[in-house]
Parts: structure tokens; C-alpha cells; sequence
């Protein structure tokens, strides 16, 4: 039952999480942003914490690997009601993503929560990131 155990916004698949642990090793303290669609299209995204500046219009989704998982707010309007999916696929990931030289990409799936999913989630709010 969902009000029993928590409820994640945001999974990853193992193999999703085994590129995360070879990314981490090699460029140390990471987090994922998912991008809005621009240049890259809508992809989850990894870069150095050093590199990103997560800003006062981002909430913060969840940790998958270790790794904070950002939106921007907009964006999460539209997905509030599905659980993030992060997998790896072959091809070339975002232009700026640490995962572009290993010959795999992120990619994001979903899936629409239940409605005892949806109950516990109203009563557990995504953070807000105060910049």
C-alpha cells in the first residue's frame, strides 16, 4: 500500500544505475537535470555539481544512485502525475551530459501512478530548491 512505504518520483533500472556508479567514479560529485526539450530534446541529463547551477525554478525530484534528480518547476507540472523512469540505451547521450563518450545515453520513461500513488504523493510535496 503506498501510504505504507514511500512513494518515488523518480527510479532508475540497473543498468541505468551501473552507468551512474562509472560516471561518479570518474567525475565525482554529479546530479541529473532533466532537460526541457531545446537542443537536446527532453533527456535526463549529467553534469559535474560544480557545473550546473540549480536555480529557485527547479524542484527536486528524488536521488537515484546517489545523485539528485532536478526539473525545472514548469516542467514538473506536467509530470507530476508519472513516476520518471531513467534507463540507458546505445547512442549519444546530450551534448553537454557526462554519459556522451561512453556509447550509451539516458533516456526517461514513465508511467502514470495509481490513484493510492497520487494520494500519497499530495501529502508529500516535492522539495523547492531555494537559490
Amino acid at each position: 500500500m503506498a501510504d505504507e512505504k514511500k512513494v518515488a518520483r523518480v527510479v532508475a533500472t540497473p543498468a541505468a544505475i551501473e552507468l551512474i556508479d562509472t560516471l561518479r567514479t570518474q567525475h565525482g560529485d554529479v546530479l541529473f537535470h532533466q532537460s526541457g526539450g531545446c537542443c537536446d530534446g527532453s533527456a535526463p541529463m549529467m553534469f559535474p555539481r560544480s557545473e550546473f547551477m540549480v536555480g529557485s525554478s527547479d524542484v527536486k525530484l528524488g536521488t537515484i544512485g546517489g545523485v539528485p534528480f532536478y526539473m525545472s518547476e514548469s516542467q514538473f507540472e506536467y509530470w507530476q502525475h508519472t513516476q520518471l523512469i531513467i534507463d540507458v540505451v546505445p547512442g549519444n547521450g546530450g551534448m553537454f551530459s557526462l554519459e556522451r563518450p561512453s556509447g550509451m545515453r539516458f533516456l526517461t520513461r514513465s508511467r502514470l501512478f495509481e490513484d493510492d500513488e497520487n494520494a500519497w504523493l499530495e501529502t508529500h510535496p516535492v522539495e523547492r530548491v531555494d537559490a
